[in-house]
């Protein structure tokens, strides 16, 4: 049985899996007659041939620890944001693009609620991991033809109640 650790979400940690879009120690510039900063191209959509953006709301149930992570998927054909509307942290679970993972291939991060993710295509990842009930967030994705998206079982693997005040 594998247990996994929680580590904060930073840029450089969960630089192999993606990007994290947040605004702190970004360069912006104004606009609207300087009443508006602009964080310019804080992640790049990817949509592979036959395919484009889409914008999607996901309201999340909040998840149960201790947690039985059964199953990581990738989308090969496109990269997959995902942005929390209500300012909630929330779990991210992943581990690199290539063959399905060993379990001890995963990493769990803990992103702050004004941090979102933007998994690279092709990168394995668990399913959304809401900590607070009817969370929303804002998901920005590829649709179009082909399949994207593969899913692949785990065996035991283990996440532990996130600490308190999170």
């Amino acid at each position: 049985m594998i247990r996994l650790n929680i580590e904060p979400l930073t840029r450089a940690a969960f630089a192999p899996f993606g990007e994290v879009i947040d605004t702190e120690q970004r360069e912006h510039f104004l606009i609207n007659n300087g009443n508006c900063r602009r964080y310019h191209r804080l992640a790049s959509v990817e949509t592979a041939a036959g395919g484009h953006a889409v914008i999607s709301v996901f309201r999340a149930r909040a998840a149960t620890f201790p947690l039985a992570l059964s199953l990581v998927e990738r989308h090969p054909l496109g990269s997959q944001a995902f942005i929390p509307l209500n300012k909630q942290a929330f779990l991210v679970v992943v581990a690199p693009p290539g063959q399905p993972p060993a379990p001890e291939q995963l990493r769990c991060f803990l992103a702050r609620g004004g941090q979102g993710v933007n998994y690279y295509a092709g990168t394995w990842h668990h399913p959304l991991l809401a900590l607070t009930s009817d969370d929303d967030f804002l998901v920005v994705d590829r649709d179009g033809e082909g399949p994207n998206c593969e899913e692949h079982p785990l065996p035991q693997v283990w996440l532990e109640k996130p600490p308190h005040g999170v």
